[in-house]
């Protein structure tokens, strides 16, 4: 086994006097709480054969004033922190960490309702919507909207186009409602098309009912969520489309 080199040189030199040796010649207070690895890089830089003045090797690797000097600003919300507390008198096991309030702002959204829903015994009684998404031969996305009459269960509509948003879903229904007459209640996710301020509106115009399931629960919408499957194992998976025409074609026949 080598002995221990004796040259010092070649001997990692790591304790804190030299630490403070080396921050005493550059100007600057000791930190007691010095990062190691810190200070065994100010070590070697202060070797002769580095060459380096003391203030060179600070300014190697120190950190800048703006790292030392900043101060986390926190702002004053008085309205969060009564809020906080309702909610930590409310789930007194619940810590710091899994309190939290969620603030939401932009438009108004269509709410609509969620009871527990029952079954349909009745044409009308209640329809269910969702979009189905497929792609033509030359690789352009289109979009089908879906409306199943829950107790038949009847396919009643199938709209597809590149865009469906929520006043061309309003169009579509309308003129559903002329042709088939108008549901007690119509049953959807929150898509952004469904929960629109022209859905809003056209709800409030015709007078029903419109269920919005919980969010992330697609079993809550079952009738459609099997009729969709249907018509992409029998038909979208089966079928390639040229045109946004052929499509129409095809899910009318």
């Amino acid at each position: 086994m080598e002995a221990a080199s004796t040259d010092p040189h070649r001997q990692p030199i790591f304790n804190a006097e030299r630490a403070r040796l080396v921050h005493q010649r550059c100007s600057l207070p000791y930190e007691p709480v010095a990062d190691a690895v810190q200070r065994l890089q100010i070590d070697l830089l202060a070797r002769p054969h580095f060459h380096k003045s003391p203030s060179r090797r600070c300014t190697h690797r120190l950190p800048g004033n703006t790292w030392l000097r900043y101060e986390v600003v926190h702002q004053d919300d008085p309205v969060l922190r009564e809020r906080l507390k309702e909610l930590a008198k409310a789930r007194c096991r619940f810590g710091y960490r899994r309190l939290h309030v969620r603030r939401r702002g932009g438009r108004k959204r269509a709410m609509g309702t969620r009871p527990p829903m029952v079954l349909p015994l009745l044409p009308n009684q209640r329809w269910s919507l969702n979009f189905v998404s497929d792609q033509l031969t030359d690789g352009r996305r289109f979009r089908i909207l879906t409306v199943v009459d829950d107790c038949t269960p009847e396919c009643l509509a199938l709209i597809a186009d590149t865009s469906l948003s929520g006043a061309r879903v309003a169009r579509e229904l309308a003129t559903l409602f002329d042709a088939r007459g108008k549901p007690q209640t119509i049953v959807s996710d929150n898509g952004t098309e469904f929960t629109s301020n022209a859905i809003l509106k056209f709800v409030g115009d015709h007078k029903f009912d419109w269920h919005y399931i919980a969010p992330g629960k697609s079993t809550q919408n079952a009738f459609i969520e099997s009729f969709n499957g249907r018509l992409r194992d029998e038909l979208l998976n089966e079928t390639l489309f040229p045109s946004l025409n052929h499509a129409r074609v095809t899910l009318a026949a």
